[in-house]
């Protein structure tokens, strides 16, 4: 039940000069989406309930700080992005994350495994190994040095982990679920066209690869 208006806003003293109006509750949900990556009802299960419940109250409160609010009910995840403020000067308090090519094929390939399992109505879970195996087929013939392709694989699998993209799964060396945050982050058309060039990409062919969606850090990368 949502509380009323005055209620959410009403000053509550947490601390010694605390000049806040938030419940601390509301304070925590702020405070992880602008520490990020993201919140989510599987990681958070006493911060989704709250963020639902006054979604409204810390929509405007990030809008304070020129951040919108992305939020999938049916995943439970939400992060911030920085607002489209058009021809606005604005500050910007998220840092873009740079994205290499590796990077972003595996991305794609994430969030492509992600859209299977929902199909399946199954985790997604992936290891290690098998995100090696994908990779390998946008190595170079001419490429001699394989332990540094390999190296470079591990060090994007390394920064996507960072961001919570993917999440150990407990007892496990080398297997991860992939968050669904990923799924807010590339829309179908996107997916679409970025497999169209990836793979032409790997028959060979010479060809600019489209960008990805630019991104936070605070949102998945």
């Amino acid at each position: 039940m949502s509380l009323p208006e005055d209620a959410q806003a009403s000053p509550v003293k947490l601390f010694e000069g605390d000049s806040g109006e938030l419940p601390l509750e509301t304070r925590r949900v702020l405070v992880q989406l602008l520490a990020g990556p993201s919140l989510d009802g599987q990681r958070h299960p006493k911060l989704w309930p709250v963020l639902v419940r006054d979604e409204a109250l810390i929509r405007r409160r990030l809008s304070e700080l020129f951040l919108d609010l992305v939020i999938d009910t049916d995943t439970q995840v939400a992060f911030t992005r920085q607002a489209d403020a058009g021809d606005l000067e604005t500050p910007v308090l998220l840092r873009r994350a740079q994205l290499t090519f590796l990077d972003s094929i595996m991305l794609l390939h994430l969030r492509q495994r992600l859209t299977q399992a929902d199909a399946q109505g199954e985790r997604a879970v992936i290891s290690v190994d098998e995100i090696v195996e994908h990779m390998s087929v946008y190595e170079r013939s001419t490429n001699t040095d394989r332990a540094g392709f390999h190296k470079r694989i591990q060090a994007s699998i390394e920064k996507i982990k960072t961001h919570s993209i993917l999440q150990k799964i407990r007892f496990s060396e080398d297997r991860y679920e992939i968050s669904p945050t990923l799924k807010l982050l590339f829309s179908a058309e996107a997916i679409q066209s970025l497999t169209r060039t990836f793979q032409r990409m790997a028959d060979g062919e010479a060809v600019t690869p489209a960008p990805l969606p630019e991104t936070d850090d605070e949102a998945g990368l």
